[in-house]
């Protein structure tokens, strides 16, 4: 049976302003596969995450693949439909008074909103509640998204990404400024829907946001992969300290990883 791909990139480079962002950088993730992509500020994590989104377009030459669930060139609209995308600037971008119902009912139609003209049916409200009741907001629906505490808007808004059903789930930095105990809980609940089968993409620069479940390890430095493995083989003090150029101590406990500087 042939495996199947979320993404396939060979030698694909990225360009802004005649600068590399990304440089030659080759890679598949299967799609039933999950992994987190961590390394320092300014590494390339998130122009990856762009290519992940189809938000941006590789430099192409003949020695360029660049593939998304198997397709070298696809709509963007129906590649949302395969894979739901939670950051923190999709979340500035919702303001009262949308209520948080009506921010996840937008991810059926990926807009900011639920207009006039789009087709709301039975099954879309089911899912929204089953989305709801999944990240344990289900009292929620009817608030303003601005009157939510941090921790219920990252729900609203990973809800918001699962209606849909995607194939995969990309999380751009998803922990920031969520204290502990919620950070915590949204590990368990990443861990919850791994089992279930839903594929996590988990961009982080902290090691302690790592969920149990994912294993394989992709760390990025200058705009290239500098290691791709398992978190045995890559998170230990001497790797890390050279993918953040700092002394650091990595501790590991019951599958979860820290690191301190030294």
């Amino acid at each position: 049976m042939k495996k199947e791909y979320a993404v396939e990139f060979e030698n694909v480079s990225l360009v802004r302003n005649g600068t590399k962002i990304l440089n030659n950088i080759s890679m598949t993730v299967a799609a039933n596969e999950s992994i987190a992509i961590i390394g320092p500020n300014g590494s390339g994590k998130t122009s990856l995450m762009k290519l992940f989104k189809g938000d941006s377009r590789a430099y192409s030459d003949e020695r360029t693949k660049c593939r998304l669930f198997g397709e070298e060139r696809w709509n963007i609209f129906e590649l949302r439909k395969r894979m739901g995308v939670v950051s923190t600037d999709l979340q500035s971008r919702f303001n009262d008074p949308t209520s948080a119902g009506e921010v996840i009912l937008s991810g059926f139609f990926r807009t900011m909103n639920v207009h006039k003209d789009h087709t709301v049916t039975e099954e879309m409200i089911k899912a929204v509640e089953k989305a709801a009741e999944l990240m344990g907001i289900s009292d929620k629906l009817t608030r303003d998204i601005g009157k939510l505490s941090l921790g219920e808007k990252r729900r609203t808004l990973i809800a918001r990404a699962l209606v849909p059903d995607p194939k995969m789930l990309v999380l751009d930095e998803p922990m920031t400024g969520l204290d502990i105990v919620v950070k915590n809980e949204f590990k368990s609940m990443f861990d919850s829907l791994i089992d279930n089968g839903t594929s996590v993409v988990m961009i982080t620069h902290d090691l302690d946001d790592i969920p149990k479940n994912i294993d394989r390890i992709i760390m990025m430095k200058d705009g290239a992969i500098f290691r791709d493995g398992g978190k045995k083989e890559l998170l230990t003090s001497d790797i890390v300290s050279e993918l953040f150029s700092a002394n650091v101590k990595i501790t590991e406990e019951n599958g979860m990883y820290r690191m301190t500087t030294q």
